[in-house]
């Protein structure tokens, strides 16, 4: 079985708390950006280096090796629309269709060992250019290509709700291969 596409709008997570994972992305400090996302990213280290890395919980689930791909990849993109918010005013951004992106770039025959160092590149790439912030560059502005608007210090609430989510599924996934 496959992925079923995602295809929420999950912006509403800046207005109230993930009734999944818990998170309270609004609630989220900006500011402490750089230590979250190192964070998160040594987070990923020890569940790809499991012997269940690979396997999926139930057959329409990313495995942790799948999710570990997404989170490099987020960091990655998001380092790059961080970096034209910064240096363009009110730029736009493409589309990104992250289950094309898993298929195209074979997320499930990726080696772990190769990820996790991929993963803490990205994420200490994105934590330095958060860093770079100025506090009158917090106000600045992007657009998603659906019309979302963002400024930098929402855009930084709405982009760690993602890896912390996944780190939570990653967790339940495993949780549940291991009770199987």
């Amino acid at each position: 079985m496959s992925i079923h596409p995602d295809d929420k709008n999950w912006t509403w997570v800046l207005a109230r708390p993930c009734p999944e994972c818990g998170f309270e992305a609004g609630a989220f400090d900006p500011l402490t950006m750089p230590e979250a996302i190192r964070a998160n990213a040594a987070a990923w280290t020890p569940l790809l280096s499991g012997p269940r890395a690979r396997e999926r919980p139930h057959p329409d689930q990313w495995s942790a090796l799948e999710y570990g791909c997404h989170i490099r990849d987020v960091f990655a993109l998001f380092n790059e629309r961080l970096r034209l918010m910064l240096e363009n005013d009110d730029p736009t951004y493409q589309n990104w269709d992250q289950d094309a992106t898993a298929v195209s770039e074979r997320y499930s025959d990726q080696d772990p060992a190769d990820v996790i160092p991929a993963i803490a590149h990205a994420a200490e790439e994105l934590a330095e250019r958060f860093e770079s912030v100025r506090p009158e560059q917090w106000s600045r502005t992007g657009t998603r290509s659906d019309g979302a608007k963002f400024t930098v210090y929402s855009f930084a609430q709405y982009l760690i709700h993602d890896p912390v989510h996944h780190l939570h599924d990653v967790r339940e996934g495993l949780a549940a291969l291991a009770s199987s």
